[in-house]
C-alpha cells in the first residue's frame, strides 16, 4: 500500500467526514492509480477512518443547523455518492420536526414583517423551497404566520 496516498486521505479525514466517492475523487485529482486508492480506501473502511454512516450523521446535523430541509440534504448526499438506503436510515435516527424547522427557517429569513403581496409571498415560497422543504411545510409555516398577525 502507498504511505504518501494513505496520508494525503488521513489528512483529508482529519479536517472533516468525507463520503467514500469525495475521497476517492480528491485522490484521483492528485494523479494518484485507481488500484493504489482502491487499496487505501479498503484500509480506511476496514480499520473506520472512513465511515459512510457517520459521514451522512454529520451532514445531517450540519444541515439542520443551518436550517435546510429534508429534499436538500437528501440531494446533497446523493451527489456526494451515498445510498438511498444510509440516507433514509440516517434519517430516521435523526427524528427532526421538518415542520418546525420550516418554521424556524422562515422565521430567521423574515421575522415576524407580514407577507405585503402575492410577489413577497411567492419570493418566501422560493426561498423555502430553495431550502428543500416540501409543500405542506411551507405552506404550514407561511400559514401560521399569517395567523399570528
Amino acid at each position: 500500500m502507498n504511505k504518501t496516498i494513505l496520508h494525503t486521505a488521513i489528512d483529508l479525514l482529519s479536517r472533516r467526514e468525507h463520503s467514500v466517492k469525495e475521497i476517492v475523487n480528491k485522490l484521483r485529482q492528485r494523479a494518484y492509480a485507481q488500484e493504489e486508492i482502491e487499496q487505501v480506501i479498503e484500509y480506511l473502511l476496514s480499520n473506520n477512518y472512513l465511515c459512510e454512516q457517520r459521514f451522512a450523521e454529520s451532514v445531517f446535523r450540519s444541515r439542520i443547523n443551518k436550517g435546510y430541509g429534508k429534499r436538500y440534504i437528501e440531494n446533497e448526499l446523493k451527489q456526494k455518492g451515498l445510498a438511498s438506503a444510509l440516507i433514509s436510515e440516517t434519517e430516521e435516527h435523526a427524528a427532526i420536526d421538518w415542520y418546525e424547522l420550516a418554521q424556524q427557517s422562515y422565521h430567521k429569513k423574515f421575522g415576524s414583517s407580514a407577507i405585503k403581496d402575492e410577489k413577497d409571498k411567492a419570493k418566501r415560497i422560493r426561498f423555502l423551497q430553495y431550502r428543500g422543504f416540501s409543500t405542506d411545510e411551507i405552506f404550514a409555516a407561511i400559514n401560521m404566520d399569517e395567523y399570528l398577525d
